[in-house]
């Protein structure tokens, strides 16, 4: 849908949507781990490790707890809407007045969408998470693609957009509070939920760690947006919002993979399963390996190509490829690099991680802020790459060492690097013989067939899917 807002709305109001993405991230700093948390709760709630009075009770004192924070959060954001719009934001072309608008408009959504993470939560912990992906496809469909109608007949302003943006943030939260009510146990009528902080306590510690963490993640990776949203002119940082877009449709595939995993992973932890948590662990990791590496590595060697033909425009896609490949780079190694995290999620003990993102927060958000203002976002996407290749090489083997003996060399080599380095080896053969066509569909089906290329070689060299294919052909020859 990019390249027709950039069609209809222009690239600066497509910088405004980039910013309202980064604003939401930071906004999340608020969450301070209790969106994690109710989801680990309700998988373990559902795994026998708590019973009904006492996770009911924890899900209301964080329903307090949200909603005085959407309340607190977006009313500061309303307020600061004038300072933003007047002395960070660097429009040319879209009046003041329209830009707070736009702002204030954020602040509520932004506000209104932090609180569906809770509800969320109670859905993923459940493990409905057929539902959870018909509904966000709904929703993203809703946002997304039937903003396009309006944009093109009624009105293609930004006013009209983040307008719109908030309505379907109302829909969004309404659907996710019913359907996370049903989830819930029921009580009988001798048990009263009345407000009170002691059943946080037992979780506090997991939610702080889990809070410190994600105010972490979001240091590293949006402070390089919040600086360029400052130094960018609007539509500039628009172009720079476009490729980050792009790369993050790797993490959109490895996603999904994750939100399944870490209920299963807690529930099976809390029933004893040792081995199903580690068979689940690796499998998954080849899988996102396989996944979401092939689509890194497409995007690093052809992100022009791709580029053009996602918007048509050589130039644009000259200027915004070298971002696009550090990025795409960095998201892959990303995706892999998570997993150790899961590993801890599921033991419900986080202290290691705690200690090796404080360790990096102070390494490398310095480095960010330097090498964003000095490069610009090429520097970010240089810094971006680097953060996730030094957390892969340096930190992840701490983790494996101390929740999982002996598995390292294993995880390391037969579900990572044996299955990444086939992709990244025909990723570049494929790249030095291809050549860039003049029709822009042709050119899609040769880069679609080159992805399916490099994801088959990772597929051939996977344990886990030589031996799904061997189990297949056992049963059709028999």
């Amino acid at each position: 849908m990019v390249p027709l807002y950039l069609k209809y709305m222009g690239a600066e109001a497509y910088g405004l949507i980039g910013f309202f993405s980064m604003l939401q991230v930071w906004f999340a700093i608020l969450d301070m781990g209790l969106s994690p948390t109710v989801a680990r709760e309700t998988a373990r709630y559902k795994g026998g490790a708590t019973d009904v009075i006492a996770y009911r009770r924890l899900v209301r004192v964080l329903e307090g707890i949200f909603i005085s924070i959407a309340l607190l959060g977006g009313a500061g954001l309303y307020v600061a809407a004038d300072y933003i719009a007047k002395d960070w934001l660097k429009a040319n072309q879209i009046p003041l007045d329209e830009i707070q608008i736009c702002l204030e408009l954020m602040a509520i959504t932004v506000a209104s969408r932090w609180m569906c993470g809770l509800y969320r939560g109670v859905i993923s912990g459940s493990e409905r998470l057929v539902w959870l992906g018909a509904f966000n496809s709904f929703i993203a469909t809703l946002r997304f693609v039937l903003v396009l109608p309006i944009l093109i007949l009624i009105d293609a302003k930004p006013i009209t957009f983040f307008a719109y943006q908030l309505a379907v943030s109302i829909i969004e939260f309404a659907g996710l509070f019913f359907y996370s009510y049903r989830q819930l146990p029921k009580l009988t009528k001798d048990n009263s939920l009345t407000w009170q902080w002691a059943p946080l306590k037992p979780v506090l510690k997991f939610s702080m760690t889990v809070a410190f963490t994600s105010s972490v993640w979001v240091l590293v990776t949006q402070t390089d947006k919040l600086i360029l949203s400052k130094i960018l002119p609007l539509a500039d940082y628009g172009y720079f919002t476009l490729a980050v877009l792009v790369a993050s449709g790797i993490m959109i595939i490895s996603g999904p993979i994750s939100s399944v995993i870490l209920p299963r992973m807690t529930k099976l932890e809390a029933e004893g399963n040792h081995a199903g948590v580690i068979k689940i662990y690796r499998d998954s990791t080849q899988l996102v390996v396989i996944t979401a590496g092939a689509v890194s590595i497409t995007m690093a060697y052809f992100a022009e190509p791709l580029l053009w033909i996602w918007t048509g425009d050589r130039i644009l896609a000259a200027e915004t490829a070298p971002i696009l490949s550090l990025y795409a780079l960095g998201n892959g190694i990303l995706a892999a690099a998570a997993f150790p995290y899961y590993l801890q999620y599921a033991k419900g003990d986080l202290r290691l991680h705690l200690i090796g993102n404080a360790f990096f927060v102070i390494l490398l958000v310095p480095t960010i802020i330097w090498a964003t203002a000095t490069y610009g976002a090429v520097g970010a996407g240089y810094t971006w790459l680097c953060i996730n290749l030094l957390s892969f090489v340096a930190w992840l083997p701490l983790v494996h060492r101390k929740f999982e003996p002996g598995l390292n060399r294993q995880w390391y080599f037969q579900d990572v690097i044996y299955i990444a380095i086939p992709m990244l080896i025909t990723g570049y053969a494929i790249r030095q013989v291809s050549q860039n066509l003049e029709n822009r569909i042709e050119e899609l089906i040769i880069l679609m067939l080159c992805g399916l290329i490099i994801a088959s070689a990772g597929a051939m060299s996977s344990s886990l899917f030589r031996a799904k294919a061997r189990v297949y052909i056992q049963q059709k020859t028999t």
